[in-house]
């Protein structure tokens, strides 16, 4: 039997398979937050924002030499990341308005919810690659200065651009991983 075609590396591509789904799922859930936000806050969705203390760019230099294991790492570290920023933003969000905007709470809680399942997700992908799964210590952004409410919209513009972002990176990283890795001693096919 071909490592390819193993029980573990099947489970490997169903795994990354609804992972990429997930994410996918997950982005186009935060691009209607985003667009929500943007005129819920009266922001202007052209606004230039600071990278946001706390959260990982998306961006990465050499993507391509990155093993699988670190794809998953930095994944999961930045959705760590973002269900804290999320669970304040949407704090933030209930003291500024109340009740007076339930819609756009419920969609904060609803993509909260959606990257609390992915973090959990690629969780059981570095259970199934036999690797430690990190504890959640470090991971949690420092508490925020406080910030004036025109700032905590501009921060929270920039935690759903970046969390678009990630969702992106995070479909390109389980693509990644769910390719056949080839049998030891035989040519990569094209």
């Amino acid at each position: 039997m071909a490592a390819a075609d193993s029980p573990s590396a099947a489970l490997r591509r169903d795994l990354c398979s609804r992972g990429i789904r997930l994410a996918g799922k997950m982005r186009a859930d935060v691009v209607d937050l985003l667009d929500a936000y943007v005129e819920q806050q009266g922001l202007d969705a052209s606004a230039g924002v600071a990278a946001v203390e706390g959260v990982p760019l998306a961006a990465v230099e050499r993507w391509d030499e990155q093993t699988g294991t670190q794809r998953l790492l930095e994944n999961l570290a930045a959705y760590r990341a973002f269900r804290a920023l999320l669970a304040q933003m949407l704090e933030e969000q209930r003291e500024q308005l109340g009740e007076a905007d339930a819609g756009l709470g419920r969609a904060l809680a609803a993509v909260l919810l959606q990257v609390s399942a992915f973090a959990y997700h690629l969780e059981e992908l570095l259970r199934l690659e036999s690797r430690g799964i990190p504890g959640e210590e470090g991971d949690a952004p420092p508490p925020p200065p406080r910030l004036s409410l025109f700032e905590q919209k501009l921060r929270g513009l920039g935690v759903l651009r970046e969390l678009a972002q990630w969702a992106v990176r995070s479909v390109r990283d389980l693509r990644q991983l769910a390719k056949p890795s080839p049998a030891p001693g035989l040519p990569e096919s094209p």
